[in-house]
This record gives structure tokens, sequence and C-alpha cells, in this order.
């Protein structure tokens, strides 16, 4: 059996003149991490958004593997899309509230999740709650403070916590690391790849920045003007960069 998970087939997204992404193939394979990386405006956001159901793109498709088959992404009712980002897949925001309920306490962040899959024994709601704390090294003692009191790498912890609660097969990731500072954005890069290992999920993730594709990522996508310009395996794309776009993006960091 493949463990392909999804893919894209000539997908295509333009909403005004230079704006999206065109003609995009790609994979994704259980237990690997995919990189998306290029600079600001160059299609990535949006590319992510088209790959986990949130726009339907203008031509192509997105088809992914789950326990029935095949399966084609918008070909699905929009309602089943909410319930695959709901159960068995993830979206974590580059800005941790928007994927929090700031509001609620870290552990009902966690815990609602459950409760929308029918599970409703609060003991065992809260003692995976504070599993799951633990797991993304936050103190369980904080599960009942809100994550407004948190800081932003907590923040990002949490919103990772309340995605992986699920057991999700692919987890989509918009500049997780965005607004860190570095010794922060080491810490969660290392929790990253632990729980990705530990559980065999299959990870998107947008970025800028190269320091962070080369730590995270197995292969990467390097995108500009909505086009892919280069993919390969993350160490062979950066030590040995073919297009001159590939170049001069490593030069910058080379430079800084």
């Amino acid at each position: 059996m493949s463990n392909r998970l999804l893919w894209a087939e000539n997908l295509t997204h333009l909403f005004a003149q230079n704006k999206g992404f065109m003609e995009i193939n790609c994979e994704l394979y259980r237990g690997e991490i995919l990189g998306i990386v290029g600079e600001s405006g160059s299609g990535k956001t949006t590319l992510l958004k088209s790959l986990s159901g949130r726009l339907k793109p203008s031509d192509g498709q997105v088809k992914f593997a789950d326990g029935f088959g095949e399966q084609s992404l918008y070909d699905l009712e929009e309602s089943e899309r909410r319930r695959l980002l709901r159960t068995d897949w993830g979206i974590v925001h580059q800005h941790p509230l928007d994927g929090l309920r700031p509001y609620i306490s870290a552990g009902g962040n966690i815990g609602e999740r459950l409760m929308a899959i029918g599970q409703r024994h609060y003991n065992n709601i809260r003692e995976t709650a504070k599993r799951w704390l633990i797991d993304v090294e936050i103190a369980s003692d904080r599960i009942d403070d809100l994550p407004i009191t948190f800081s932003g790498g907590m923040q990002q912890r949490l919103q990772i916590a309340r995605n992986l609660v699920m057991e999700p097969s692919i987890l989509f990731m918009d500049e997780p690391t965005g607004g860190l500072d570095v010794s922060v954005q080491a810490k969660l890069l290392d929790l990253l790849r632990k729980l990705v290992k530990q559980h065999q999920i299959a990870v998107v993730i947008v970025t800028h920045d190269l320091g962070v594709a080369r730590l995270l990522a197995d292969r990467l996508m390097v995108m500009q003007q909505g086009r892919v310009v280069e993919s390969g395996l993350t160490d062979n794309v950066l030590d040995d960069p073919k297009h001159p776009y590939t170049q001069l993006l490593v030069s910058s960091i080379l430079q800084n």
C-alpha cells in the first residue's frame, strides 16, 4: 500500500494579476515534512490554503487517501471538508490565537476537540488534555489558565496540542515560528520534529525562513511569482541550488 496521503495535479488559483499560483504538482507522504519556501507574495500561503481545503482552486485537483481509498478534496461538500479539518487534518496558524479560543482555558481548547467527536467523560478528557500539555512542554498546572495569559511560544505549542490531540494524518502549518525569538524557535522546531516522528504525521509547512526549512523539512518546493521553480530533497536544494532564484535566496542567507 502506498504511503502517499495528498497530491495536487495542475493546481492553479489566480485572484488578481500576478497573485496566486499556477500549475502546481506535488505529493505528500506519511511521516514526511514538505516545506514550501519563497518570499512574501510568492503564492505559498495561498497554495497552502488550497491544499488544506480552505480555498477552492480555479483549476486542477487536490486528492487525498483515506480509509476508503482515493478522494477528490473539492468534490466533497463544504461540510465534509470542514469535518475533515476538525478530525483527520490539522491547521496551525501563523498567529496562534487565530487557531485557539482565547477565553477558554488551555485544557478546554484541547478538550473541545475531543468533545466534538463524541467524548463526554470529563475526567478522561481532562487527563488527555494534561498529557498533551506535558507533551508540548507546557506545565500541566496551567491547564485552567487562559491562552491570552501565555507567551507567544506557549500559545503556539498549545495550538499544536489542540491539533494533535485528534491524531491527524496531515498537519498544515503557516509560518509557525513567525514572531518568535530565536531560542523559542529552536525549542519549537525540536518539539515538532519529535512529535512528527513519534506520531508519523505528514506536514506541509510554509516558511520564508530557509533556516527553519533546513532544520525541519525533508523536501522543499521553492516558489517564485506563483510557480514552483525548484524542488527536491532539502539538503540538495539548499546546498546545490540550480535555479537562479533559489541561488539568490541561499546567498542572501549566507550574507546575513
